[in-house]
């Protein structure tokens, strides 16, 4: 691999010994791992388990999977996994993923949550949030707030507020050069100084929304030291944190100077470049107004809303119901007034009110565990096929007319409905594909 200028003497003078075999690793392929997801019902027995991970294994999986359609698993590289692993909330805490796109933090995140507490998952760039709610739907979410914000505007609405604060920075992107060789093109001797510029604003307004004795999980995927250790003496120097040691597994490496962090390397670890430092906040920050909510529905909404979920959902959802124009969301609890925040998704799309009746969203259908939903059809591999290139499939019984969640190889793709042996299709358009 022919590096950008600099970058080879940066990292001889920092390695020594190991450069010879850490610059030998970017003739090798990239690690490709998937995650499983703990939120669906039906499970299924995958090969090569990343050691020590609860959800990690080795390999690639398809996007156009029945796996990966009905958010069963989730691609994303070893490296990147052992974030949200240092992160590990607890069920019902309140949690934000900062820069989170395109959502690999935020669903393992929402692993350990399991649809318990809240998680508010942040991306400041517009397109990139939409990716990012596509996942987090996919897999099937129903405690999550997606906003499209900057730190500062959300540190002026959410303060006080959280008990972790995950911040995957941008960054140099070092630790990628193997898996998204373009990232060199962009890299200088002096480009790593000027994203710790950034890393260092963007910190500033993320320490102000935790709570006190909250946790801070700062993450790059780079190895300079200017974004990464001199950040971690920077924070420790000008606010009241204290450092966590990380547990060492699979090979991670000790950080420079601070041997509390984490440090992968290729030669060492199988996977890419990440660093990792988790802090316990000390000081105390003004804690934002919880204004009371109630739901937020006419009555004939709420006649149509009742009428469904009596007929067709075992459980009572959790949240507050609001509309927005005629689509009806569930509102995790506990929110702050968000009239300032720009936000891309309100919680889980419950699904869209039409003349005289509720039709279910395919969110809702991915969310629900079909223990869940009192009526269901099972359609087979070779219909899935059909199903998700748009088309309508004919089932082998005859059924009652009416809306069904839709399950392929046990877990749940959307709600339909079916007329007698037909089953009509309602997989979103925009996600379609042969």
């Amino acid at each position: 691999m022919n590096f950008p200028n600099g970058f080879k003497e940066k990292y001889q003078h920092l390695l020594g010994e190991d450069a010879a075999t850490f610059f030998a690793t970017f003739d090798q392929e990239a690690v490709a791992a998937f995650r499983t997801n703990p939120l669906k019902e039906a499970q299924k027995v995958f090969d090569d388990p990343i050691p020590n991970t609860p959800w990690g294994h080795y390999g690639k999986v398809s996007g156009k999977s029945i796996e990966h359609a009905t958010g069963l698993v989730y691609s994303q590289e070893p490296a990147a996994q052992i974030v949200a692993q240092v992160a590990q909330p607890k069920p019902g805490m309140k949690v934000l993923d900062l820069a989170a796109a395109p959502g690999g933090k935020t669903t393992q995140l929402l692993s350990y949550l399991d649809n318990q507490g809240l998680l508010v998952s942040n991306e400041i760039h517009k397109g990139r949030s939409k990716i990012l709610v596509e996942n987090v739907e996919r897999f099937g979410a129903r405690n999550v707030l997606v906003t499209n914000e900057s730190a500062d505007r959300l540190a002026k609405v959410f303060s006080g507020f959280f008990d972790l604060i995950v911040l995957d920075a941008p960054c140099s992107g070092e630790g990628m050069f193997r898996k998204q060789p373009d990232a060199m093109d962009y890299w200088s001797v002096e480009y790593p100084r000027e994203c710790s510029l950034l890393q260092r604003e963007i910190l500033e307004d993320a320490l102000k929304m935790l709570v006190q004795g909250g946790s801070l999980v700062y993450s790059t995927c780079t190895w300079a030291p200017e974004e990464n250790e001199e950040i971690v003496s920077w924070l420790l120097e000008n606010y009241d944190l204290e450092l966590e040691t990380i547990e060492k597994i699979n090979g991670m490496a000790e950080g420079i100077d601070y041997p509390e962090t984490a440090r992968m390397y290729p030669h060492r670890f199988k996977g890419e470049g990440q660093f990792v430092a988790k802090f316990r906040y000390l000081g105390e920050n003004r804690p934002a107004k919880i204004p009371s909510k109630k739901d937020q529905l006419s009555a004939e909404q709420k006649k149509w809303w009742q009428e469904f979920a009596k007929k067709h959902l075992k459980i009572t959802l959790e949240g507050v119901l609001e509309t927005f124009g005629d689509e009806l969301y569930l509102v995790p609890l506990g929110l702050p007034d968000l009239r300032k925040v720009k936000i891309a998704r309100n919680g889980l799309h419950l699904g869209t009110f039409k003349k005289n009746r509720f039709e279910p969203s395919f969110a809702l259908g991915l969310a629900m565990k079909p223990s869940e939903v009192k009526e269901t059809v099972s359609i087979t591999p070779e219909d899935f096929v059909h199903y998700v290139a748009g088309e309508t499939v004919q089932l082998k019984e005859t059924h009652p007319n009416g809306w069904y969640q839709v399950l392929v190889e046990g877990n749940g793709l959307g709600f339909a409905k079916v007329t007698g042996q037909t089953l009509k299709n309602f997989y979103p358009k925009g996600l379609r594909f042969r």
